[in-house]
């Protein structure tokens, strides 16, 4: 069934367990991810993202993802994930997305807080949940290390909040986008203290590549949406490689690159705990 962010997160962040976003980019992960969600009983977050576009096109994929979504037997929100342009954003919101995140992250505050706020007006209106970020979560592939000075405050976290509206809020606590060159150092205190301060669900970006204690403990301390991608790039391009390997044909490597997604999405719903909560 589809449904937005606020009927899935408010109860995992009451029960104390994470719901994964997993971003696809075609309908072989889509189907992988709802399979692994029915199988589980699991509530599910499926998404694209602005920049994941050029490898699947908004018109093209979305409706596939509302269709499963629609006929799916668990809790399915469809998300667009890292939002940067007000008119893709508005593009999601009529092809029927339930959920929005929009990234102004990279804008002033002052600029982020308008255009999210904004976004927030509008998406209320089709009964949409948005997202928004504050602080940097940065890219794994790069040195640049993500200091602790850019790490989401509990002043910003909070005045973000009160100042747009928005229904989730991702947050920088030393996470990455991408494949980690070394294991990340995640400030579990600065997430203690957001939590303590805000009743509204946290997101953590750039989950994947963490390690099974890190999920588990930014679970534990408030977070209720962890972001998936790259591990499922990773399953797939692996059961490719291992398929040239058999000499598989291309619907025989299809159905193995599909089956090794799901199984990376089933490990992560077993490790957020979401698994038989619907």
């Amino acid at each position: 069934m589809l449904v937005n962010l606020n009927d899935v997160l408010k109860k995992a962040q009451q029960e104390h367990y994470g719901v994964g976003l997993f971003n696809t980019i075609d309908t072989d992960m889509l189907q992988a991810a709802i399979e692994a969600a029915e199988e589980m009983k699991s509530p599910i977050i499926i998404g694209t993202a602005e920049i994941l576009l050029p490898y699947g096109e908004l018109e093209l994929i979305a409706p596939s993802i509302i269709s499963m979504a629609k006929n799916a037997s668990v809790p399915v929100v469809v998300h667009y994930d890292h939002g940067l342009t007000f008119e893709r954003c508005i593009q999601a919101l009529k092809l029927g997305f339930s959920s929005i995140m929009f990234d102004g992250s990279t804008h002033d505050y002052a600029t982020n807080i308008a255009h999210t706020k904004e976004i927030v007006k509008i998406a209320h209106s089709f009964n949409v949940t948005v997202e928004g970020e504050i602080g940097h979560v940065g890219l794994a592939q790069t040195d640049d290390g993500a200091s602790v000075d850019r790490y989401t405050t509990v002043k910003e976290a909070v005045d973000y909040v009160n100042d747009t509206g928005v229904d989730a809020l991702a947050i920088a606590i030393g996470t990455a986008h991408g494949a980690y060159k070394q294991a990340p150092k995640l400030d579990f205190n600065r997430l203690k203290e957001i939590r303590q301060a805000l009743d509204t669900p946290l997101v953590l970006h750039g989950g994947s590549g963490l390690s099974n204690d890190d999920f588990k403990n930014t679970i534990k301390e408030g977070i209720s949406k962890v972001n998936i991608f790259t591990d499922l790039l990773l399953a797939g391009e692996k059961a490719i490689k291992d398929g040239l390997t058999q000499s598989l044909g291309y619907m025989e490597m299809r159905n193995l690159k599909k089956d090794a997604i799901k199984e990376a999405v089933v490990k992560k719903m077993e490790l957020f705990g979401s698994v038989n909560r619907c």
